[in-house]
């Protein structure tokens, strides 16, 4: 998880919280600033998100060049279980 993912959604809880306050007391200027909030969360989250997709592929294939294979090798190797050997 890195830093957007974690602001966004202290954010989007942020305005949850604001926008239902707003509902409870009807103060309707609170209740967008909140919903404005609360996307503004979602935005930056979704945001962070997409950099940790883009970055995981990068990782891959930083260790399989360190290890002379293929990023697919690598992948592969990962999705099998690993066998003890007596």
């Amino acid at each position: 998880m890195n830093k957007d993912r974690a602001e966004g959604k202290v954010k989007d809880v942020a305005g949850r919280v604001e926008r239902q306050v707003g509902e409870w007391t009807g103060d309707t200027e609170a209740q967008v600033k909140g919903a404005a909030k609360q996307v503004e969360g979602k935005v930056q989250n979704a945001f962070g998100k997409a950099k940790d997709a883009l970055k995981k592929p990068s990782d891959t294939n930083e260790n399989a060049s360190r290890h002379g294979e293929d990023a697919d090798d690598v992948q592969e190797d990962a999705a099998e279980p690993r066998r003890r050997t007596a």
